[in-house]
């Protein structure tokens, strides 16, 4: 068991079926279909894989793997970002506003605002949060926010089996063994780190604190985002796509030269692994939304291994749809 890996990694990264809507130009469904299969054979049971390919007057989605909600780790920023935007849309919230930075709020597995004091924009907060997937700066946002207010957001998009926590370092405080709704505070966090923990260790799977979805609800959520459905000001869908595509999980599994926009999310706790990539591939009269979500239980040595396969896998099926292969 690595507890101190969940500070590395859980800001990070990260029976198949075809429903028909149409046909997409250029894309092969068997061989789409097959890549798929390939990705979930990845952990049988606990894994996912969704594609909706959308192009002019077509469209067709494909599956493989669970139906039912796995951890996607911080996949779940995507929400906070939106719920952000829209805030600054009804003149609740601002990019410029300065927001505190300091030990109230640094939460491990945040690489640009850990141990850093003072103030900063909450714009750069947002491009910390999906581009470095910085916890630090994922708290700062869901403070501003409200963690239920995203929530009520989550579920106006029909997404039933998505789930937030309250934040990021009561999720952390949770799974060490505090009460549920606790921060054990940033002393508590550098404890956890060595190993003291405030009580028996949870599953990252529970019903209190934890980052889940479904493979069709995370591409479903980018179907409806980057076309404008939570925005009342294109400028917003703007911005939501522009801070999106900063993700450092897209050109992992995106072709080269062709835009994404997304989240990805990870964790390592106990013998609990997670790997996620979530968004929206972009190209000239397609709009290829996917998810891919690859949950298993080992020791921390097969993560390697593990997350090379998962970016093999999902970028080559892709690379399919793209007409890369």
């Amino acid at each position: 068991m690595n507890r101190r890996r969940l500070f590395q990694t859980a800001a990070g990264l990260f029976a198949a079926g075809i429903t028909p809507r149409g046909m997409a130009q250029g894309t092969d469904p068997a061989a789409i279909s097959q890549a798929l299969n390939d990705f979930a054979a990845l952990s049988p049971g606990q894994s996912a894989a969704f594609v909706s390919i959308a192009s002019t007057g077509a469209g067709i989605t494909h599956h493989a793997g669970s139906d039912g909600p796995l951890f996607v780790g911080s996949a779940v920023k995507t929400f906070i970002l939106a719920q952000y935007l829209r805030d600054v849309e009804t003149g609740r919230l601002s990019e410029d506003t300065q927001m505190a930075v300091g030990p109230e709020v640094w939460s491990p597995g945040s690489p640009v605002l850990l141990q850093l004091q003072g103030t900063t924009s909450a714009k750069n907060v947002l491009e910390a949060m999906i581009a470095h997937s910085d916890n630090t700066a994922t708290d700062i946002a869901l403070n501003a926010v409200g963690a239920d207010r995203t929530r009520q957001l989550i579920a106006s998009a029909g997404l039933a089996n998505t789930r937030i926590p309250d934040s990021t370092r009561k999720l952390f405080s949770y799974l060490a063994g505090a009460p549920n709704g606790t921060d054990i505070g940033w002393e508590g966090m550098e404890k956890m780190s060595q190993g003291i923990m405030p009580g028996k260790p949870r599953p990252a799977i529970n019903e209190y604190q934890t980052m889940m979805s479904t493979a069709a609800e995370m591409a479903r959520w980018y179907d409806q985002a980057l076309a404008g459905a939570f925005f009342q000001k294109p400028e917003t869908r703007l911005e939501f796509k522009r801070i999106s595509a900063m993700a450092d999980a897209m050109p992992m599994m995106v072709p080269e030269d062709i835009v994404g926009y997304g989240k990805g999310g990870s964790i390592d706790w106990e013998d609990f692994h997670c790997l996620c990539g979530a968004g929206q591939m972009a190209q000239p009269g397609q709009r290829t939304s996917f998810c891919f979500i690859l949950n298993w239980t080992g020791p921390d040595e097969s993560v390697a291994d593990t997350m090379a396969a998962f970016i093999r896998r999902s970028r080559h099926a892709l690379a399919l749809i793209a007409g890369r292969q």
